[in-house]
């Protein structure tokens, strides 16, 4: 008995720890964002080079992982073409799609994360998903483990917001803050890929040249096979298996992945859409999410409890304690947010009004949350155990 509650008092250590070593590191990168190595390497003209569009964006992330003109330095100008809408959209497609391979490097050199493919069995000419999670995220015992769930749209993993990473810069609209603190503070991630969805079937011919590469090199081979205007056409679609939807790859993530980790402690952090979709994960895998998971930060979550966990009293009663929301709103961070409807669980204000930039805005008060959280959560297994005493010795030894 001793040694399960000291074991236990270690547990509360441990949260303690890891929460401060959180609230350092938020506090360095809030004054000190200095963590992109601007090397040739890790270059995203490096990018721009590998394509045809050298002479349309002559852009790169600066010391401070803003985006800006290589020459000018100001921001990024959408109208590049003089009354040309189609043209400047398909321009900032072109680019959206750059940024999504420059996004899953930085993952891998500067995150240090691996990339692993679903399902593991496809034979290799099969289109395939992926996601990344560090290195020991399903062996290590001793760590938590956060899990970032973002929202729908182009944006693929390692992004929260395309718009807010082109206007904003990578430390706005990219995950890989929030990814860095963590890995810093001994925590395990698993950053996932929602809306990795299918591939177009104009690519399946390149699938024998892909074998060696990438797969999702194929968006950049598309711009480099001509003019970067055929990626506006409407393609024809081949689903990803075991990722046709947002819903059914975080469904086999979980199965298969996060599910099989051994008494370790879940966060997550879920956008938008991504809400919807732990709310969807919550329904169909409720006895294990409620006994792994320790606490959900929502960030404008689209979900709606009423069509998605009905008047189930045990689902309402889980996510009243374990989820809290940050919405937009001109109220100063962490002020209570009104609400139209009702809330089934704590709602605050993300400390911005734009959407794209509720996630960076919210970081630190998420991370105090999950701190307060797990330390309620250890202190609340801890007092279940049952305390050795001389009386309860003599009981046992005298039956």
């Amino acid at each position: 008995m001793l040694d399960l509650a000291s074991c236990a008092i270690g547990r509360i250590w441990q949260a303690e720890i890891f929460t401060l070593l959180f609230l350092a590191l938020i506090n360095y990168y809030s004054f000190n964002f200095q963590w992109l190595p601007m090397t040739k390497e890790l270059s995203f003209q490096k990018f721009i080079e590998q394509s045809d569009l050298l002479g349309e964006l002559k852009y790169d992330f600066n010391e401070k992982a803003e985006f800006r003109h290589t020459e000018t330095q100001r921001p990024f100008v959408f109208n590049y073409y003089e009354n040309g809408l189609e043209e400047n959209s398909q321009r900032y497609q072109a680019l959206g799609h750059l940024l999504e391979q420059y996004v899953y490097e930085l993952l891998e050199k500067v995150c240090k994360l691996e990339k692993v493919y679903i399902p593991p069995e496809a034979d290799k000419e099969e289109p395939r998903s992926f996601f990344f999670m560090s290195e020991k995220a399903l062996t290590n015992h001793h760590s938590a483990l956060l899990v970032l769930l973002q929202g729908h749209g182009v944006f693929r993993a390692g992004q929260w917001s395309q718009q807010a990473i082109i206007h904003h810069g990578l430390q706005h609209g990219s995950q890989i803050p929030c990814i860095q603190m963590a890995l810093q503070a001994h925590y395990d991630v698993i950053v996932l890929n929602p809306n990795d969805n299918f591939v177009e079937l104009k690519m399946e011919k390149e699938w024998n040249g892909l074998l060696t590469q990438n797969i999702e090199s194929s968006s950049l081979k598309m711009v480099q096979g001509g003019s970067f205007f055929s990626l506006q056409h409407p393609p024809e679609c081949i689903p990803k298996r075991c990722s046709n939807t947002p819903e059914e790859h975080m469904a086999y993530i979980w199965d298969y992945f996060i599910s099989k980790t051994e008494g370790k402690d879940i966060a997550f952090i879920v956008h938008g859409y991504g809400g919807l979709v732990f709310m969807d994960l919550l329904v169909r895998r409720r006895w294990e999410v409620m006994s792994k998971v320790y606490a959900v930060a929502l960030i404008d979550s689209e979900h709606h409890v009423g069509h998605q966990l009905g008047s189930d009293v045990q689902l309402l009663a889980w996510i009243k304690h374990h989820c809290r929301e940050w919405v937009t709103s001109p109220k100063p961070l962490d002020k209570p947010a009104a609400a139209v409807f009702k809330r089934e669980f704590p709602m605050v204000s993300a400390g911005t009004e734009k959407y794209s930039l509720a996630p960076s805005s919210s970081l630190q008060s998420i991370f105090k949350y999950f701190k307060k959280a797990l330390k309620a959560k250890t202190t609340i297994n801890f007092s279940r155990m049952p305390i050795a005493t001389r009386s309860s010795t003599k009981r046992k030894q005298s039956a």
